[in-house]
């Protein structure tokens, strides 16, 4: 996959602040990081969401785990 996903999370409380998004099928992605953020999650409740798999919504996983003690799997 071209492009990439950042998620940018509060470093005492873990929550969700913003979400960065370039490259293919971004837009079908943005509507979950707006949900958690509407809810105040944590990245780390992202991190443990499912996320089937092989889907372009793995990156956003892949990201929350990266924002959470930069525990991401496929770098």
């Amino acid at each position: 996959m071209d492009g990439i996903v950042k998620v940018l999370a509060h470093q005492e409380t873990d929550e969700i602040l913003g979400v960065h998004m370039v490259g293919p099928r971004t837009a079908d992605m943005i509507a979950e990081a707006v949900a958690l953020m509407e809810f105040r999650a944590s990245a780390e409740d992202a991190a443990r969401m499912s996320h089937a798999h092989p889907t372009y919504t793995e990156a956003f996983k892949e990201a929350a785990l990266a924002a959470t003690d930069n525990r991401a799997l496929h770098v």
